[in-house]
């Protein structure tokens, strides 16, 4: 969605406001932790220090004496310190995709999520090992639908009869299991960029969508892409009987969304956009379809991570720009565009807790393990897992 007006502010001075370090701050940084609520995981050995003012010179050396045979993959959440010793950036598709272009290098360093790390492994050889600097590092929203919830769900759909009449899509944000229940099933995998194009070759295939497992994607782009009303989309939740969802409510209904969402742009509300623009008279709001169905109608423009750095590298000086995405990734394009005021969307932190986990500690740690000859925290999806989510992802590629 976009109009044609681009808010031009003259005489704006590019500032930017770096969050306090609060206890909470620090936690969603991945520099403190929660023993009450996280599950966490130790790295063998000793992990360094994040004081430690050698830490920059001793990932430059190890990656230096691993030459070739490492590829560092760094996501555009991800953290400045990590960053810069990424190869290639880019988001979680993108990345798979870069790491199966290096067959050669014999250990791919995933500085993202789980789900991430699964993908890349699906794509690339047998030989060469997935690496995810540190483990806890997942997905909220992969981690909100479950494999055997999802089977429960479908078996609902087949002793109704309309399990032929649904194609399951998933998001890219999903773990392998999803990816292979949806490759078992005739389905695809789409991406933020090509959600659209997902479900119209859905729909040539049968009459409702079972999307997963962000609701607010899958209805975003059904009603504000493809004309569906509201009504046409029904919100499946797996912990409620029967999805919480009668027989007739599923028969009827042409995109069954799971009830998953990303907890970083489920944050930011309508509230979040007026305060913004009452504050900044002509700011331009741009947002991630991952936001709020309500959020993403009051926004000017919306598109996937690669669009908003796109919009934002070819946006006039001087222009004013509040974002609804990651904090990381924001406060990275405002330093790089001091000439536009570019501003994060909320006022309050919104970090990728779980990508923040991956720091500059954890990165040396896995890179100095590499050199000592020890393989750290390799990802491994089954083979027939992976065969399944590779049917997905490959029909995702022959879109047309």
């Amino acid at each position: 969605m976009t109009v044609s007006r681009c808010a031009t502010m003259t005489d704006v001075t590019s500032t930017w406001t770096e969050p306090s370090n609060t206890a909470t701050a620090l936690l969603l940084l991945g520099r403190g932790s929660d023993p009450a609520s996280e599950r966490g995981v130790d790295c063998p050995g000793d992990l360094p220090a994040p004081s430690d003012p050698d830490l920059v010179a001793r990932a430059t050396a190890a990656k230096a004496a691993l030459g070739d045979r490492v590829f560092v993959l760094g996501h555009h959440y991800q953290r400045d310190e990590v960053i810069q010793f990424a190869d290639v950036t880019g988001d979680s598709f993108k990345l798979a995709q870069q790491a199966a272009a290096r067959p050669g290098a014999e250990f791919i360093v995933f500085c993202g999520v789980h789900f991430m790390a699964e993908s890349a492994d699906i794509l690339t050889k047998p030989e060469q090992k997935v690496i995810l600097p540190d483990l806890a590092a997942g997905c909220s929203m992969a981690d909100m639908a479950v494999l055997g919830q999802v089977e429960t769900a479908w078996e609902r759909f087949e002793d109704l009869g309309i399990a032929g009449d649904v194609v399951p899509v998933t998001y890219m944000n999903s773990s392998a299991d999803i990816k292979g229940f949806v490759g078992r099933n005739k389905g695809v995998v789409c991406t933020s960029s090509n959600a659209k194009r997902a479900l119209d070759w859905s729909f040539e295939q049968g009459s409702k969508v079972f999307f997963l497992p962000d609701q607010h994607l899958g209805r975003n782009t059904a009603v504000l892409e493809m004309g569906f009303d509201l009504d046409d989309c029904v919100l499946y939740d797996p912990h409620k009987p029967g999805g919480g969802l009668t027989d007739e409510q599923l028969r009827s209904a042409r995109m069954i969304l799971w009830r998953g969402h990303c907890s970083v742009h489920g944050r930011f509300t309508i509230d979040s956009v007026r305060e913004v623009r009452e504050r900044v008279p002509g700011v331009n709001v741009l947002v991630h379809p991952e936001c709020r169905h309500d959020v993403v109608r009051a926004a000017d423009y919306v598109g996937s991570t690669e669009y908003i750095i796109k919009a934002l590298d070819a946006a006039p000086a001087g222009s004013a720009w509040a974002v609804g995405t990651e904090l990381n990734l924001v406060r990275r394009l405002a330093l790089a565009h001091p000439d536009k005021q570019i501003m994060f969307l909320d006022r309050t932190v919104c970090y990728c807790s779980t990508m923040n986990r991956i720091d500059l500690p954890h990165l040396v740690w896995a890179l100095e393990e590499l050199v000592a000859g020890r393989v750290p925290n390799v990802i491994t999806v089954d083979e027939d897992t992976a065969h399944n989510a590779r049917v997905a992802l490959d029909q995702m590629l022959a879109l047309p």
